[in-house]
């Protein structure tokens, strides 16, 4: 029950709450931030602060927390990375000349995908927000579906869009890109997408929007507004209906948001998802293109290798090439001359390298610059990045190759604006435009005479003090200035008898007296009108400074891309020359020929141990499938690994780690690599590693390649060894694919000979009585042991069980395991389960034929695969009669 209306101030929260219902909002309170209600118990819970109450004109206190304005963005920092948003609600007028209540409106509503806080955001990673558009159209079986995906990142005005034919291409993208957020409709929860793995694992927030956000004709408008044409057909998105409503539906969530006209969003990319290779989520996990598999760090990652950028721009304009190579050979070569050329000058290189050295992020300074939230550090950061420009551009003129010739043409030296900069700001300018000490000297003569005015009164000041000390003999007399009182004179009490009768007291404190005098007040109205119109006049200078920085908006964009460019492949040659990198020979026949190929990161990684190399030879004839066998710890994973990594490197337009490289364009790579479950989902090991089976099958085409280690061993010998055969022969028959096989069923070899294209490499090992060497060497023809049991030694497995295991080792048998285990129980649980077994088998007459078979059974004419997969049979029919 209320006891009275709600306080004018309650009134305009709740107002503002109903309008951002999903925000928590910060409200503007004096010198704080505070939430109410609701949101004050869910702030006070996830930042641990206390949690307090405030009397609104209800019967029950309003629960109330805050956090100081000037340290808000910790706290609204800390809410974001938890998936909240927070609208900022803000006092749009001046407490002093506000009438009745402080106007308050919200300037900006803060997401996952609209965060700029340089904080929080990692410099060397875009911070994308992705919209997602399903037009449904009902297929023959399942849902079908045209896809828009519009990404942007606020914080550099990239924006690209593409159109998607399925839900899990669609997957693919959200997972390459990994935005921060995704908008849509209701319907991308119940589209076949795994929301819970992108909310829980990659940690996207989900934000669903009404139906408005993607009407037609607002989409239009807001796109052809926004990047200042008549027409779609400019910006390449006539056909692309899904596209378009994807774009104009985060342009319209952008601008709500962020309250703003978003100037620095000035291009729009559209792009295909065909041109360039695909890689799905397991894929780039197993490879570990950007985190390592167990501790999900840099360091271990290919990108760890190839990541020598000097700037904040090329760092993620590699990460975005690493996850997404190239398909085009010309595209391919283009980058691979630039390398080649960098490579060649190294002198040159490393000049270009140290100038770039002192480049900021010009992309995140520039869109600081053009939302006018930019302070006087960052044009001192800005001016700082422009200084070598020309060096730089003089430099390049020396190379001739395609992509160094368009960055120089790209680059722009922006001396005008480093001039502006530099005539304009002090060197060690403060944080803070408001309060002053901005401008250079000799820039504006208003803003020099009244420096003049304040250095002059301040030495007026310090004349008066002097004069009035000697007139008084008050030794400690001093003025001073705060806030509320102004200038004053203070006295101690020792000192109160000798105040002179011109002194009118203002205040008194527990030990001292002030004053103030005529001539005093008079001197501080001087220099107090001088000082606040000095400070409003430099607000003034600087933020005209900003605003025609602003304008330059598009050139400095362009010299951003050029130079992050020239950073990328600056950072590729330095690795390729240091670690002894080959150019690759890029062909389109499918055929890949490795010499002496190493694993980019193992090598890295091993501290004084000469790495081992190895060929490969995969083509989509004669040498389609490798069926690669050898102990555990031997190097399979890592050799299948580092021939896709090869491939891949080669495909963004690297040098490789090889003597030499032959590489056929591949369309996707694909990997099942290691076990993995995910209790989450209720998905076992077994039904981990089906779905990506499932996946490779479906998805690989003959230009594709795969790695896959181990198929088939989540489950019982027979089934997995069934399993992996048949999947050898669909990709031999139906795909067509390059690869790459691992496996310890060693009856697999079996298929040399019988399959073509299909052949056996083992990985090497020497064996010195009990103990086994691994020679890292992959040669031709199959493996007829796994060392298993040698490993599990090494790894410190007690005695007892190694010798257990030999034993059982011993007693088995390859052809028959399930029959022959029974051999290795118990004399006298042998005899009972032997009694047990008749007494079953020989119930009826099915089962009495079937043991008449089994016993008439000449195993001698069978190959060790066949015998096993008719012996499951003749188990699965037994089963079938009991």
């Amino acid at each position: 029950m209320t006891k009275g209306k709600l306080s004018p101030m309650m009134e305009q929260y709740l107002q503002t709450k109903e309008e951002y219902k999903d925000c928590i909002i910060f409200y503007r309170l004096g010198d704080f931030y505070e939430m109410f209600f609701e949101d004050a118990k869910v702030v006070s819970r996830e930042l641990e602060l206390t949690l307090t109450g405030r009397d609104c004109g209800l019967e029950e206190r309003a629960p109330m927390c805050g956090v100081p304005y000037h340290a808000c963005d910790v706290y609204l920092n800390q809410l974001i990375e938890r998936g909240f948003k927070v609208a900022i609600c803000e006092q749009v007028e001046d407490p002093k000349q506000a009438k009745g209540l402080v106007k308050r409106e919200v300037i900006r509503v803060v997401t996952p995908g609209t965060n700029m806080s340089t904080q929080v955001l990692d410099e060397k990673k875009n911070n994308f927000i992705m919209s997602v558009f399903l037009e449904e159209k009902q297929g023959k079986n399942k849902p079908d579906y045209t896809i828009g995906a519009a990404l942007c990142d606020i914080t550099t005005g990239e924006f690209k869009v593409c159109e998607i034919s399925d839900t899990e291409k669609l997957q693919d993208e959200i997972y390459k890109f990994s935005p921060a957020e995704l908008i849509g409709l209701e319907s991308i929860l119940t589209a076949g997408l795994d929301i819970s793995y992108m909310r829980e694992r990659m940690h996207i927030a989900i934000s669903t929007v009404d139906a408005i956000y993607f009407d037609a004709h607002n989409c239009e408008k807001q796109i052809l507004s926004q990047f200042h044409v008549g027409t779609l057909e400019g910006l390449g998105l006539k056909d692309l209906p899904a596209a378009t409503m994807a774009s104009g539906a985060l342009l319209k969530y952008l601008h709500e948001t962020q309250k703003n006209t978003l100037e620095h969003i000035r291009a729009l990319q559209v792009y295909a998802v065909d041109d360039y290779m695909l890689l799905d989520n397991a894929t780039r996990r197993n490879l570990e293109l950007l985190e390592t598999l167990r501790d999900k760090t840099k360091k271990g990652s290919l990108l760890w290798v190839l990541d020598k950028t000097k700037t904040a721009m090329g760092a993620r304009l590699l990460r975005s090439y690493l996850e997404q190579p190239l398909l085009n050979k010309n595209d391919i070569e283009n980058r691979l001359d630039a390398v080649e050329a960098l490579t060649r000058e190294m002198i040159t290189r490393e000049e270009m390298r140290e100038y770039l050295n002192s480049v900021y992020d010009l992309e995140r300074l520039m869109t600081r610059i053009s939302l006018r939230s930019a302070n006087p550090r960052d044009l001192i950061a800005f001016r700082s990045s422009l200084q070598y420009l020309p060096y730089i551009k003089r430099m390049l003129e020396a190379f001739s190759e395609q992509l160094l010739v368009d960055i120089n043409a790209d680059m722009d030296d922006l001396q005008d604006l480093f001039q502006w900069i530099s005539d304009a700001i002090v060197e060690e300018p403060p944080i803070l435009i408001r309060e002053g000490g901005i401008i250079k000297d000799g820039y504006s003569e208003d803003i020099d005479m009244l420096k003049k005015a304040s250095t002059d009164g301040k030495n007026w000041l310090a004349e008066l003090e002097a004069r009035e000390k000697e007139a008084t003999g008050i030794k400690n007399l001093r003025i001073k200035f705060n806030k509320v009182f102004g200038y004053y004179f203070e006295v101690t009490n020792s000192y109160k008898d000798l105040v002179p009768e011109h002194f009118i007291r203002k205040q008194t404190l527990a030990n001292a007296e002030r004053y103030t005098s005529a001539e005093l007040d008079k001197l501080a109205d001087v220099i107090l009108g001088a000082q606040d119109k000095l400070c409003a006049l430099e607000y003034e200078t600087y933020v005209a400074l900003r605003d025609r920085l602003a304008g330059e908006l598009t050139r400095v964009q362009k010299t951003a891309s050029a130079i992050a460019r020239l950073d990328v492949f600056a950072s590729l040659s330095v690795v390729s020359e240091k670690n002894q990198y080959v150019r690759p020979t890029i062909n389109e026949d499918g055929h890949i020929h490795i010499v002496d190929g190493r694993h980019p990161v193992v090598e890295k990684m091993m501290n004084h141990q000469m790495f081992i190399c190895n060929d490969t030879c995969l083509d989509q004839k004669e040498e389609r499938i490798a069926i690669i066998t050898g102990p555990n710890m031997a190097g399979k994973s890592t050799y299948m690994r580092q021939s896709a990594l090869i491939v891949l490197m080669a495909q963004i337009g690297c040098f490789v780690p090889a003597k030499t490289a032959e590489i056929g364009l591949v369309d996707r790579i694909f990997t099942r690599v290691g076990a993995s479950d995910d209790l989450a989902s209720g998905q076992s090991t077994f039904m981990v590693e089906m779905n990506e089976v499932a996946n490779i099958l479906r998805n690989a085409t003959q230009n594709s390649l795969l790695i896959l280690d181990e198929i088939g061993r989540g489950t019982s010998t027979f089934d997995g060894l069934s399993i992996a055969w048949a999947v050898v022969e669909y990709i031999n028959t139906c795909v067509g694919a390059k690869t790459l096989f691992a496996t310890h069923y060693h009856e697999l070899t079996e298929l040399e000979g019988k399959l073509d294209g299909v052949h056996n490499y083992c990985i090497a090992v020497k064996e010195q009585g009990e103990d086994i060497i691994f020679l890292r060497k992959i040669m031709q023809g199959g493996a007829d042991r796994s060392y298993g049991i040698q490993v599990a030694r090494l790894a410190g497995v007690p005695r007892d069980v190694i010798e257990r295991a030999n034993e059982i080792a011993a007693a088995l048998s390859d052809s028959d395991i399930a029959n022959n285990t029974k051999q290795i129980t118990k004399s006298k649980m042998k005899k009972k389960q032997e009694e047990n077994v008749q007494l079953t088998m020989f119930g009826n007459q099915v089962e009495s034929e079937l043991i008449a078979e089994l016993k008439g059974l000449d195993l001698t004419n069978m190959t060790p695969m066949k015998a096993l997969l008719y012996m499951n049979e003749l188990q699965e029919r037994l089963k079938k009669s009991l």
